[in-house]
């Protein structure tokens, strides 16, 4: 690593080097890259005439590790608008601040690994974060209260992302934040369903809680409590969670607004086949329109229903989960299926007609045309080359009339012969 990144650089010095003109020296579309604006009109700072960034201006990995020049960042920052700041070294929110403060428009921020662990946010400081509607703190360790500082004075925040942060707890705020829409904290330590719960009165607008590789154990509240506790939540994502007990399953129905779920890597799962698993899930989650990222149409849902009936049929009566008394209401109690082979046919007995000659014979299906030929030669005394055969099938209408069987090398299970259909044997004129 080069000398400048072990002392840290500027954002401003970052800036200066990325966008200068010999890096960009010409214009790459309308929207991308850099525009050199012309040297004529001069005004404020010398370097005003030798860039214009980009409205989406990312910075991740530079060293970073102070503000530089305010009115600078101000003067080419006006319409900035996304900033990513990840993997650098920014360790103080007052640096962060005086950026942020001086990007007027600035919608996105992504802070991800910065060494942000038990740095305090002093109060005055939070003020510049207030536009921000989208932010980014995966991996930075920042502290919970430090988070709720934040969310307390963002009052546009809609998404706001926490993973990696090693959270085993987390502490109500007694302030909502109404417009949060999106929370991402996946690969934290929660495992009490007691910290989720707060996530429902901190945000109760939620529509997607996303909480993989959290070892949650299982979902402990009951219909009533559930209803009010996430009243707008649409998707929810506990994939690699702890959970163990259909009835966790069965309470994900409590959330009045649940559309989307993805359960994947549960330990309640691990003993089914793939099919069961979505059949049983689908069956156990009415008003779930898609499972683990893929649609549930209609008929894969009363397919699924009627799975979970027969599914259950051989369980004592005290063991018969309640959506089980449901189905039945719905479809009546389900004969289990019968068991169909679905192997390919490898024989079929068919007529051969050669003139005015009638024999059944029983024909191999996993033979050619050619090798059938070879069969026919016994039953009508002629030889391969002196026959042409024509295949007719006795359920279609004969409007097509007989299929010739002209490729010798064509497989007979490709005609798709049943027992009792024929085969015409034509011998070849001179």
């Amino acid at each position: 690593v080069d000398q400048p990144y072990h002392r840290g650089r500027t954002f401003m010095e970052v800036i200066s080097e990325k966008y200068s003109p010999e890096n960009f020296p010409y214009r790459r579309g309308p929207g991308m890259g850099v525009v050199v604006v012309p040297t004529t009109i001069s005004q404020g700072s010398p370097m005003k005439d030798r860039l214009n960034l980009p409205s989406v201006l990312v910075l991740n990995g530079c060293g970073i590790i102070r503000a530089g020049d305010q009115a600078e960042i101000a003067a080419f920052c006006a319409h900035v608008m996304e900033l990513d700041l990840s993997h650098n070294k920014l360790q103080d929110w007052h640096e962060i601040s005086k950026i942020v403060s001086n990007i007027p428009n600035l919608e996105f921020l992504n802070l991800s690994s910065n060494p942000l662990a038990g740095v305090a946010l002093e109060p005055r400081y939070t003020e510049a974060f207030s536009r921000v509607r989208r932010l980014v703190l995966n991996n930075t360790q920042v502290s919970w209260e430090t988070v709720l500082q934040l969310t307390r004075e963002m009052p546009d925040l809609e998404e706001l992302f926490l993973c990696l942060n090693e959270y085993t707890c987390v502490t109500a705020s007694n302030e909502a934040c109404p417009s949060l829409r999106l929370l991402h904290i996946t690969d934290n330590s929660l495992q009490d369903w007691a910290e989720v719960r707060k996530f429902g009165s901190m945000f109760p607008s939620l529509d997607t809680l996303v909480m993989a590789n959290n070892n949650l154990a299982s979902i402990q509240d009951g219909k009533e409590i559930l209803k009010r506790l996430f009243p707008n939540l649409r998707s929810i994502n506990l994939h690699n969670s702890g959970l163990t007990r259909w009835e966790d399953i069965e309470k994900l129905n409590f959330f009045p607004k649940l559309e989307e779920v993805r359960l994947q890597g549960i330990p309640l799962l691990q003993t089914y086949t793939n099919t069961e698993r979505r059949s049983l899930m689908i069956a156990q989650l009415p008003s779930v329109s898609s499972l683990n990222g893929s649609a549930v149409t209609d008929s894969e849902r009363e397919d699924a229903e009627r799975f979970f009936i027969r599914y259950h049929l051989d369980y004592p009566e005290e063991e018969l989960p309640y959506r089980y008394h449901c189905l039945v209401t719905k479809y009546g109690k389900l004969e289990p299926l019968a068991e169909i082979d679905l192997r390919p046919r490898c024989h079929a007995q068919v007529e051969v007609h050669c003139e005015d000659k009638v024999e059944q014979v029983n024909i191999r299906l996993d033979q050619t045309v050619a090798e059938l030929k070879k069969q026919l030669t016994t039953v009508v005394q002629l030889s391969t080359n002196n026959m042409r055969l024509y295949y007719i099938d006795k359920d279609v209408c004969s409007a097509f009339g007989p299929e010739e069987m002209k490729y010798s090398t064509r497989a007979l299970h490709s005609y798709s012969i049943r027992d009792g259909d024929e085969i015409l044997v034509v011998p070849k004129t001179k």
